[in-house]
């Protein structure tokens, strides 16, 4: 492979991609475990809805790096059987490994994820959380946690 292959570019793109949808889930789940914390101590508080949001856009991340990975693998020449999973060639019409046809233009670039499978990557407990309303999730987990210490902030000084 050359050192200049523009495939290669785009791959490590991808890969940026994932490892900061990655960092950026790791501080949803740290949110989302201290909220739920700050409900245990004081029952009054109700941070459902915050939970919910958190959950909502960790499984979208989830789903956009599948997206990516699925990315990935077309520049390497690559699609996933929608049946097993087994990495096959793009020019193939039938999975190698379990036999099942694969959808006309199936070797063009992938778009969005179609496959049941392709979100299994979801953790269970992410998965199952269903919101009971709709709320607005913040832009990223930095403005989370600035918001978080203002909050705090706010409720010391209440309480002086």
């Amino acid at each position: 492979m050359a050192i200049f292959d523009p495939k290669t570019k785009v791959i490590s793109g991808y890969q940026r991609s994932i490892t900061e949808k990655q960092k950026v889930i790791s501080k949803y789940f740290d949110q989302i475990g201290r909220l739920y914390y700050e409900q245990y101590k004081d029952m009054s508080v109700d941070v459902t809805k915050d939970i919910n949001a958190r959950c909502e856009a960790v499984s979208e991340l989830y789903t956009e790096i599948k997206e990516c990975e699925l990315k990935i693998l077309f520049e390497k020449g690559l699609k996933l059987c929608p049946n097993c999973g087994k990495e096959n060639m793009l020019a193939y019409a039938f999975c190698y490994s379990c036999g099942t046809k694969f959808e006309p233009g199936s070797e063009s670039a992938p778009g969005a994820v179609k496959s049941d499978k392709a979100v299994s990557v979801i953790p269970p407990a992410v998965e199952e959380s269903e919101p009971e309303t709709a709320t607005e999730v913040p832009e990223t987990a930095e403005a989370d946690a600035g918001k978080e210490e203002e909050d705090k902030d706010k409720e010391g000084s209440e309480e002086a």
